[in-house]
């Protein structure tokens, strides 16, 4: 299973109800194996955070409450 999915499977079982009610629009980056989450308001200091405590591993980061953690592009009219 791919680090996203393993994430994003946390996310669901551990995360997603407390902080979609606490923290909706922040950034939280979940380092799978050791199911350890770190939540800032803002895509870098989330995932900076995941790998300051896990140098060596990889991360995935979630924005809380919604389908992407980025939209890419123009928007449209």
């Amino acid at each position: 299973m791919s680090v996203a999915m393993q994430a994003k499977a946390v996310y669901d079982a551990d995360l997603r109800e407390r902080l979609e009610a606490e923290k909706h629009g922040y950034f939280v980056a979940i380092e799978p194996d050791s199911r350890e989450s770190f939540v800032a308001p803002t895509f870098i200091q989330a995932a900076m955070a995941a790998k300051a405590a896990h140098p060596d591993k990889k991360s995935f980061v979630i924005r809380v409450g919604h389908k992407a953690a980025v939209h890419i592009g123009a928007a449209t009219r």
